[in-house]
């Protein structure tokens, strides 16, 4: 949760009390969890055995990369413009980088691009400059002070991409890949789930054999609010791909009652789990869709920090959580969840936010690391026609590499960087 360094005090004592955090343990494989408490002995921050480096400079590259595919997340008068994000260079005092990218969507969070530059260059580079770079506690206590929280982390998609680029910088000054800095390892590749979001039923058949003719065999749905829509289409891909993992997303958009209602019918169909069937607000609502037990409930929108997650738990309303590292604030964040999701033995699937190359290299090192084993819905290769990667990101089989160099494990293309911003123009 985010709050200013008097109040983190207090709910750390809180949380200490309580038995959720041992706040300055590293993030290295878990210890063994105290009885009752929902999180291992470690803590969100990270320690790292290194001499100190200093933030000597931030810049940002406002960017909007081109669309090939429609998603209905980017329309509108301004989104239609593409992909918005903003490519975050870190140089430190000895001359390391660190990349990050913040993915702000409107029409997902309220966060926009105009709105988290004048973030990043009015209230959040500032304070940040002069800061050792390995001092991701003091950072993240530092950003929240100048934009401060309410229910959760405030402006979590702006501030993931300092977190991200802090990650790359520290992993590239420590000589390691970030799965390394939580003392995991990452397999060789990742399968990928094809996402699906059609105009009308007509377009169904085209959209399934688009993927597959790049290798995908589980595709992801987006449902509501049409319930006879919805229900059509699932027969549709469940008929067309009878042995792949069907997900559903109805990015909150249904009521209690009638997510109640669809829950078994969907079931019926064969679809596997229902992501995001209310608002995160509808507490009762979802105890309710558990309690029914038709399908496994995935919660996304809401799951900002482990605070939260924790709570959310102990109510009983999920049976897992959809992970975007971009959604949480960045890494520091999501790994806290995953400790959480491992620890009580609930579901883990892996999603994002149209992830464009840093964003989306991040992404593929946490769920390797933590050892995702559903085909995860990372839809930037799908739906986005460029890239500012010196060797970018390629589906083959329905699967795509992950990244194992040092920090995100990636090269940056910086003129390609500049080259787009310049195409989107001023922000």
């Amino acid at each position: 949760m985010s709050m200013d360094r008097r109040d983190f005090s207090k709910t750390m004592a809180f949380a200490a009390m309580a038995g959720l955090l041992n706040a300055r343990k590293v993030f290295s494989e878990p210890a063994p969890a105290v009885a009752g408490s929902p999180l291992p002995h470690d803590a969100l921050y990270p320690e790292f055995s290194h001499a100190p480096l200093t933030i000597d400079k931030i810049e940002i590259f406002p960017v909007r990369y081109p669309m090939v595919m429609r998603f209905k997340f980017f329309e509108g008068p301004v989104s239609s413009g593409g992909r918005p994000s903003i490519i975050i260079k870190i140089t430190a005092n000895d001359g390391t980088v660190g990349w990050g990218e913040s993915v702000p969507i409107p029409r997902w969070s309220g966060e926009t691009l105009e709105g988290a530059v004048a973030c990043l260059k009015n209230y959040l580079v500032p304070v940040l400059i002069g800061k050792n770079v390995f001092d991701l506690e003091d950072i993240h206590h530092t950003m929240t002070k100048e934009l401060a929280g309410d229910f959760s982390t405030t402006y979590p998609i702006t501030k993931a991409g300092i977190d991200i680029a802090l990650y790359d910088l520290i992993g590239k000054a420590m000589g390691k890949n970030v799965a390394e800095l939580w003392g995991r390892t990452t397999p060789e590749d990742l399968v990928l789930s094809w996402t699906l979001n059609p105009v009308k039923l007509d377009d169904v058949e085209g959209l399934i054999q688009k993927g597959r003719d790049r290798g995908f065999e589980n595709f992801n749905v987006k449902v509501s609010p049409d319930t006879k829509v919805d229900l059509e289409l699932c027969k549709m891909v469940r008929k067309a791909a009878p042995k792949g993992f069907l997900w559903i997303d109805a990015n909150c958009g249904y009521d209690t009652a009638t997510a109640l209602q669809m829950a078994p019918k969907f079931a019926d169909i064969g679809v596997e789990v229902f992501e995001g069937p209310l608002h995160p607000n509808c507490i009762s609502g979802y105890q309710a869709l558990v309690k029914q037990g038709a399908l496994p409930i995935i919660m996304d929108e809401g799951c900002v920090s482990p605070v939260e997650v924790a709570e959310f738990m102990k109510l009983k309303m999920m049976n897992g959580i959809a992970m975007k590292p971009s959604r949480c604030g960045g890494l520091t964040s999501a790994v806290g969840q995953l400790r959480l999701l491992e620890k009580n033995k609930m579901l883990f699937l892996g999603s994002g936010l149209t992830d464009p190359d840093i964003s989306l290299a991040a992404t593929l090192n946490l769920y390797g690391a933590f050892g995702l084993k559903k085909p995860a819905a990372l839809n930037g290769p799908q739906f986005l026609g460029e890239s500012v990667l010196k060797d970018p990101f390629k589906v083959v089989g329905g699967k795509v590499k992950i990244p194992k160099g040092h920090g995100l494990g990636i090269e940056v293309d910086e003129d390609k960087v500049r080259d787009l911003s310049a195409r989107t123009g001023t922000i």
